[in-house]
């Protein structure tokens, strides 16, 4: 039997995995049904806003949270079909990852992971709600994830001070 304190000893391998999904908070508004679903509907207008955050609930869980709010109307009337406001959250195992990649695990994989379920609620809710299924167009989180370090990069340039010679 080895020691596990010697230098041989080899490192834990990485986990990660998807422990619990659950909603955290939902809110569908249809402020002018019945009317609403006798309009000539040449197309709606969707004005949508995508959330992510993530907080470490002990050593090796984490909150990982989508928040999506939804607008949608009608391009003729500008009169509103409905308003959704969803945090769908997943509570991940994340163990033995290395620091350097953890901020990709928290902004790419998990969100990755969690969006196929919250636009199948989604989807759900907006049927249930008398409308069409509302399908939200896949998102690219590793995209999301680059703009976003590329311009914490940018603005680190930028607000950098000159320096004396």
């Amino acid at each position: 039997m080895t020691d596990p304190n010697t230098a041989d000893a080899k490192p834990e391998a990485p986990v990660f995995r998807l422990q619990k999904m659950y909603i955290k908070d939902l809110s569908f508004e249809n402020p002018n049904a019945p009317e609403i679903f006798f309009l000539q509907q040449p197309g709606p207008k969707v004005d949508m806003n995508l959330g992510l955050k993530h907080k470490k609930i002990d050593n090796d869980n984490w909150e990982v949270t989508l928040s999506i709010n939804a607008t949608i109307t009608d391009t003729a009337t500008e009169k509103t079909f409905f308003v959704l406001e969803i945090e769908h959250c997943g509570v991940f195992l994340i163990k033995n990852i290395p620091e350097q990649h953890l901020a990709g695990v928290l902004n790419v994989d998990c969100p990755t992971l969690l969006f196929p379920f919250t636009r199948q609620v989604v989807s759900q809710l907006s049927l249930d709600g008398g409308f069409m299924p509302f399908q939200m167009e896949p998102i690219n989180f590793l995209g999301l994830f680059q703009n976003k370090m590329a311009q914490q990069k940018k603005a680190g340039e930028e607000g950098a001070a000159p320096q004396a010679n």
